[in-house]
């Protein structure tokens, strides 16, 4: 599933396309996504987009009259192309532009979702209830240690809460504990206030980075198979199970969280 850092590069990328651009026209192959594609959406013809947003990892392309939120699901990819571009198989949805350009989605599982929303996106139930922006300034140690008071619930099940920070997800919430050097395993609850302050200040670095290395496939984008996929960075923890520790040497160890693969180093990571 695309992360936070791969969402924000998909937003990075199609904005310079999109962004002033009148929408001409909406092609609807394929409704039942995630959740269905409404008929209102033809709503959106002949509207200017006037922000190119992410609230998570959700895609936000705002109009006078409302708002198109996408998500890219599990295996969804958003390409900005020429509009004679023949039509693949999974290319469920388009929005036509003006310009000549298409933005398509294309969703082999269909997890993916294309909303037209009129109502105050800030109050849509899919939004409402989501924690801050691990970027953004109110993402702090004071706000994690907080959170996390008396909770039993592992610290790396908490950062990938939702409700408590969005998008931590499993790749880069492996990478901060690791670098943080705390067990995932501990009790959320029992991390101090220092170690949080200073695994806030780690997910802010892990995430800038990717984004960062991200940029490069920016002009992917515009061309017809352009699938920038997750980053070529070299993951510290995250995949190399059973392999040594970049710090210590140490075999690194893999268990299972929330049914999500956990990769740690024993030696380097405490309680």
């Amino acid at each position: 599933m695309p992360e936070l850092p791969e969402v924000e590069v998909c937003r990075r990328g199609i904005e310079p396309h999109i962004l002033n651009q009148i929408i001409s026209d909406v092609i609807v192959r394929n409704a039942n996504m995630r959740w269905p594609i409404t008929p209102t959406i033809t709503e959106a013809c002949g509207e200017k987009i006037i922000s190119v947003s992410r609230r998570a990892k959700y895609l936000l392309l705002e109009t006078s009259k409302g708002t198109l939120m996408l998500h890219l699901g599990m295996s969804g990819t958003i390409r900005v192309i020429d509009k004679s571009t023949p039509v693949s198989k999974h290319d469920h949805f388009d929005l036509v532009l003006a310009s000549g350009l298409v933005l398509r989605l294309n969703d082999p599982r269909r997890f993916g979702s294309v909303l037209w929303l009129t109502e105050d996106i800030q109050e849509h139930p899919l939004i409402k209830n989501l924690g801050p922006e691990p970027l953004l300034e109110d993402f702090s140690g004071d706000h994690l240690y907080d959170k996390s008071r008396k909770k039993t619930v592992a610290i790396k099940t908490f950062l990938m809460n939702n409700h408590v920070v969005v998008g931590v997800g499993n790749i880069y919430a492996n990478e901060a504990l690791f670098q943080a050097k705390i067990m995932p395993t501990v009790a959320a609850g029992k991390v101090s206030r220092k170690r949080f302050e200073n695994l806030t200040a780690i997910i802010k670095t892990v995430l800038s980075e990717a984004i960062n290395q991200g940029g490069t496939t920016l002009k992917d984008f515009t061309q017809v198979d352009g699938k920038p996929g997750y980053f070529a960075q070299k993951l510290q923890v995250y995949g190399r199970a059973g392999k040594a520790c970049f710090v210590c040497q140490e075999k690194l160890k893999e268990i299972k969280q929330a049914g999500r693969a956990t990769v740690y180093c024993p030696t380097c990571q405490k309680n």
